[in-house]
């Protein structure tokens, strides 16, 4: 069977979604949710405005995926709390680091607490010289990442939900979606929460500011062409389908002036108008760089971190966007959420022809409706979990970052203020995004005396001959840039680097770069 017979029959089989993957957490480990208020929470009053947690109401909202809500509930705490169990574990070893047996008490803690061993060099110093916490915490935190990346490797790609995903996407006329969001840790949960959408189904790339390389999305646009052309993959050429490009911005509603996009001063409308821009630029990039009437589609996303609450901004017929012409998520949550279920669901439907006739503009096309409002119903799910779980509002709307990625993007775990993410190849490429996550590392951890945990992590193709190979020599290279660009930190004990390549197959595990690795790239 052909590429393309094989995708024919994918477009038309159904399948099951496979069981979510657990992972067990000590008891003492896993907070309990709050209940659903309705009422402004003690400690949660925003600094002007009415309280984000009074659009949540006493029910569900009817058109909330509850099962979800509950199934991502169950995976929040799990990983949370499988990092919040490392300061009280390694507390607990610091006290008996002068006692009798602490090399083997020191390893049972870490074992039973965190799930895997700790370093035994370091260890086995301990009785001559202060034990380096430094170096355990910034080991601990990218061991929990892994372990976590092991167990939790198939849970955002489920085929049965790519699948489903992959036709409903084509039959809105987009046989690729590409998303760029902000690099800001606020949105590492973006596919799995805020838009509900399998990672399988979706490009992905982070840049801080949701300013992506447009070069290198014409690049990437490019190869999705020719792999339709020569196979047929996802859909025919002559399918009439197109490629969609979405740009994600983020702002905070409780305290906009603050905790908005670093990369553009929390200034939400000059982050939309700059994700925008870039938008523009990538669309003419392939209307003039390629013949035939090329076009793609393009959608502007905003994310109300405090609450995960979207603002869509609706295209018009020609595909034009404003930063003005928007469906506001949240207040379409409030105008919807004690209505019947058919009700709700036509009040989406009529919000984004609304968006666009109440500024003057035609509507969009049937297709980029459709997805609009299929995102439109996801989100209104994610702000019934905020509401359930987190009061309506997250108490840490600031940046609670636990590690930085570097290079090519960590995705086997997604969450809220997981990671920091910088893209690149070279430390000059990236220098900007990566000096944005130090400076927010160092209110984060520096102040407190805990080194920056930076995981550098690069993808290989399995089938070109030494691919593995250039990619941890590049982990090396970053590596070694990344300590020459900060060598006071580096000095101090306040860098923790941790090495990881993967190949590019999908389901593929995360390997570890060896200390042997490392030194024979020296030679």
């Amino acid at each position: 069977m052909n590429t393309r017979q094989r995708m024919e029959a994918l477009r038309g089989r159904q399948t099951t979604p496979a069981a979510p993957v657990g992972l067990a957490v000590p008891p003492a480990a896993i907070p309990a949710w709050p209940q659903r208020p309705s009422f402004c929470p003690p400690g949660m009053e925003p600094r002007g405005g009415e309280c984000v947690a009074a659009v949540c109401a006493p029910r569900a909202h009817p058109l909330a995926d509850l099962a979800r809500n509950e199934e991502l509930a169950d995976y929040e705490r799990t990983v949370r709390g499988r990092f919040e169990a490392i300061v009280p574990t390694l507390k607990q070893i610091a006290a008996i680091q002068h006692e009798s047996g602490f090399e083997a008490r020191a390893q049972a803690l870490a074992q039973e607490r965190l799930g895997f061993a700790l370093p035994e060099d370091v260890l086995q110093d301990a009785w001559v010289t202060t034990l380096d916490m430094r170096r355990l915490y910034g080991h601990a935190v990218l061991a929990t990442y892994e372990r976590l990346a092991h167990a939790f490797a198939d849970r955002w790609s489920r085929p049965g939900e790519v699948e489903a995903m992959q036709r409903f996407f084509i039959e809105c006329g987009f046989h690729e979606v590409d998303i760029s969001p902000c690099a800001d840790g606020r949105l590492k949960g973006l596919l799995p929460f805020v838009l509900r959408l399998p990672r399988g189904a979706v490009h992905r790339k982070a840049y801080a500011g949701a300013l992506f390389d447009v070069e290198l999305n014409v690049r990437h646009w490019t190869d999705t062409e020719l792999r339709r052309w020569r196979e047929g993959v996802p859909t025919l050429p002559e399918a009439g389908t197109r490629y969609l490009k979405i740009a994600v911005y983020h702002f905070s509603g409780s305290d906009p002036t603050h905790e908005g996009c670093a990369a553009h001063g929390s200034d939400e409308r000059r982050a939309a108008q700059a994700a925008l821009d870039r938008l523009a630029a990538f669309r003419t990039a392939i209307e003039n760089g390629f013949c035939c009437g090329a076009s793609v589609a393009t959608l502007l996303i905003g994310v109300d971190t405090d609450n995960d609450a979207i603002r869509v901004h609706v295209p018009d017929a020609q595909g034009e966007m404003s930063v003005d012409c928007y469906v506001d998520n949240l207040a379409l949550y409030r105008r919807t959420v004690d209505l019947p279920l058919s009700e709700a669901r036509q009040r989406v439907a009529e919000a984004v022809a609304e968006a666009a006739r109440g500024a003057g503009r035609s509507r969009p096309e049937a297709g980029m409706e459709r997805l609009i409002e299929r995102l439109i119903t996801h989100n209104l799910s994610q702000i019934d979990y905020v509401c359930a779980h987190h009061a309506g509002r997250y108490r840490d709307i600031g940046h609670a970052e636990r590690f930085i990625n570097l290079g090519d993007s960590l995705d086997e775990v997604h969450l809220r203020n997981l990671a920091y993410f910088a893209h690149l190849y070279t430390i000059e490429e990236g220098a900007a995004d990566l000096d944005v996550g130090i400076r927010i590392f160092s209110q984060l951890n520096v102040a407190r005396g805990l080194p920056v945990p930076i995981a550098i992590h690069y993808r290989y193709d399995g089938r070109v001959p030494g691919s593995r190979e250039r990619a941890v020599a590049r982990c090396r290279r970053i590596g070694a840039a990344v300590v020459a660009r900060y060598p006071e930190l580096a000095r101090q004990g306040l860098l923790y680097i941790g090495m990881t390549v993967q190949d590019k197959r999908t389901g593929s595990s995360l390997e570890t770069v060896t200390d042997s690795e490392r030194e024979s790239q020296k030679h």
